[in-house]
């Protein structure tokens, strides 16, 4: 099985692939890329979903609307950040960082008051910092090791419960053995009053608990929406998407199993 993850070493995806003991790893450049890397069918992907402190993952988000691909599994993975740097605080003018974990360490980042400029992944951060001079970078304990870059502050994130969701893209349906959470995303057709209540109603009608719901921008213009929602397997969950397809149009991205909750 070859797993197609975020690169280069060091980033949290390729921390997160070595941990499951995966013995085919390749690294892509972007998320875009391991999509469209899957589509082609070089193999299944490990993506970011969603953060506990910074919510969905843009680009993770638009690869599910744009490639024919499903979820066939999810992997939560606890994340702690760390500055990283040759040289103290003090003397630092600069810090690199991926966006998202910008954004999980946006209270110490503030404190700090030094400027940020965004990369791909933190592992890039890494390699910016160390051709960069009086540069810190924030990645994890194992990206520093990897790029030899002192840790000098440790566990900078706002929040010590920080996780990250993972979940895996296939070519291949996962069926329905075994799933524990099914997704979906709702494309609306119409903007009317009460819609988005109709939706919702279906799954509250056959106590089917939603666990995720989030709007991501349609690309068809200003206030055009589709809506990703996770909901937890029932058996009622065929009837409730012929229902749902009565009202609106509705593509199945899988139903699938927790692979495992890291430590």
């Amino acid at each position: 099985m070859t797993i197609i993850t975020l690169g280069p070493q060091g980033t949290f995806s390729h921390e997160l692939a070595l941990r499951m003991q995966w013995p085919d790893i390749r690294l892509a450049s972007t998320i875009h890329d391991i999509f469209a890397a899957v589509a082609s069918g070089e193999g299944d992907g490990l993506v970011p979903l969603e953060n506990s402190e910074a919510g969905g993952v843009g680009e993770t988000l638009d690869g599910l609307l744009k490639f024919p691909l499903f979820i066939t599994g999810e992997i939560f993975m606890p994340v702690h950040h760390h500055l990283a740097s040759g040289v103290p605080l003090s003397r630092m003018r600069v810090v690199y960082a991926h966006p998202q974990t910008h954004e999980q360490c946006s209270e110490r980042i503030r404190e700090w008051g030094v400027p940020v400029i965004h990369t791909s992944s933190n592992a890039s951060s890494a390699l910016e910092a160390r051709k960069t001079p009086n540069a810190g970078a924030i990645l994890s304990v194992s990206a520093a090791s990897l790029y030899k870059i002192p840790v000098i502050l440790s566990n900078v994130e706002n929040n010590a419960s920080n996780t990250t969701r993972f979940v895996l893209v296939s070519r291949t349906h996962p069926g329905t053995d075994e799933a524990q959470k099914c997704s979906i995303v709702i494309d609306p057709s119409t903007d009317r009053a009460g819609l988005l209540y109709d939706l919702l109603g279906v799954f509250a009608r056959r106590n089917i608990n939603l666990t995720r719901i989030e709007s991501r921008p349609s690309k068809r213009g200003m206030g055009n929406y589709v809506f990703f929602l996770d909901y937890a397997w029932s058996a009622d969950t065929r009837q409730a998407l012929e229902e749902l397809r009565s009202i609106t149009e509705v593509r199945e991205l899988g139903c699938y199993r927790k692979l495992g909750i890291l430590p």
